[in-house]
């Protein structure tokens, strides 16, 4: 009967969801900006601090900001173990989606990786759509998440023919995105809907933690890093702004809005990345790139206006 009660109430939490406003918009540009930047960040001191090694200890050093705050705000261990199940798996799945990234980046260009991880969205309104109530898009809702991802396809794919190794990154890339959408769909699907953002950020942020640095530590990258003032300025920057405050904001959003609507706007991500690639690592900016953000805007005003 207890249980009966918490999955009706859950239920009931989801499907009160609201809609996107001018608020949850701004916000998610402001977080999709960020992660933009976050690509040039990484990128540029790569040959400092391997990827996997700067998310590994940009993963620790947040976790630990957020249990602090989340101590601050009263929440205990007791109701950390009560959501050690879905907690688990949305770790297990931000793991995964970056070890992906990391794994696929040895074989696939930087754009065919974000082009593959960002099919995410698409994974997670199909998967909310299914199993959450109160996520359901409209026919003219899932015409708009098909012209932001034909958008960003065109915005960000090269061209050209490339080999059996390009395939396996994008393979890898495809898997990040649905370990990304995957984690979304648990978020909201569990106790975790409804579970403080910082409880589930702590989560994903602990236990990514624990997994990448052994791996950063026994294959040798851990110990080659050199932590120069660039490296360390762009780890603290990935840690502070991206794994802990853009974070958070997005967690926080995702208990007061629908998943599948705030996913779309996360199609601005990459575009964002390309832009700041050209502004600061003198990138070029195509004339598909133009045209293919134009189509997202396209799509985005029909899932969320």
């Amino acid at each position: 009967m207890n249980h009966q009660r918490t999955a009706s109430f859950t239920s009931a939490a989801i499907s009160q969801r609201k809609s996107m406003d001018a608020t949850a918009a701004s916000l998610m540009l402001l977080f999709c900006l960020v992660l933009g930047f976050q690509q040039v960040a990484i990128k540029g001191v790569a040959e400092d601090i391997s990827p996997v090694v700067q998310i590994a200890l940009r993963s620790a050093i947040a976790g630990c900001l957020v249990g602090l705050l989340a101590y601050w705000r009263g929440i205990r261990w007791k109701e950390v173990g009560h959501h050690w199940g879905p907690g688990l798996l949305v770790g297990l799945g931000f793991a995964a989606e970056f070890g992906f990234v990391a794994w696929g980046l040895n074989y696939t260009l930087a754009s065919h990786m974000s082009v593959f991880l960002y099919t995410a969205p698409i994974f997670a309104a199909l998967g909310l759509h299914l199993w959450v109530p109160g996520e359901q898009l409209s026919a003219r809702q899932w015409w708009g998440v098909g012209l932001a991802f034909l958008g960003m396809v065109i915005a960000m794919a090269p061209s050209g023919a490339y080999g059996i190794h390009i395939i396996i990154g994008d393979a890898l890339g495809l898997l990040a995105g649905l370990s990304w959408a995957a984690t979304t769909v648990v978020i909201r699907r569990t106790s975790l809907s409804e579970a403080p953002a910082e409880l589930t950020l702590s989560y994903q942020l602990s236990i990514t933690a624990l997994l990448l640095l052994p791996v950063a530590a026994l294959s040798g990258q851990l110990v080659n890093a050199q932590f120069t003032s660039m490296a360390v300025a762009s780890l603290g920057f990935q840690a502070l702004i991206i794994s802990f405050a853009a974070l958070m904001l997005w967690f926080t959003l995702l208990r007061r809005y629908r998943a599948s609507q705030l996913g779309v706007f996360s199609f601005l991500g990459p575009l964002f990345g390309v832009l700041f690639g050209t502004l600061l690592l003198n990138e070029p900016l195509s004339t598909n790139f133009l045209m293919g953000g134009g189509v997202i805007l396209v799509g985005i005003v029909l899932v969320t206006r």
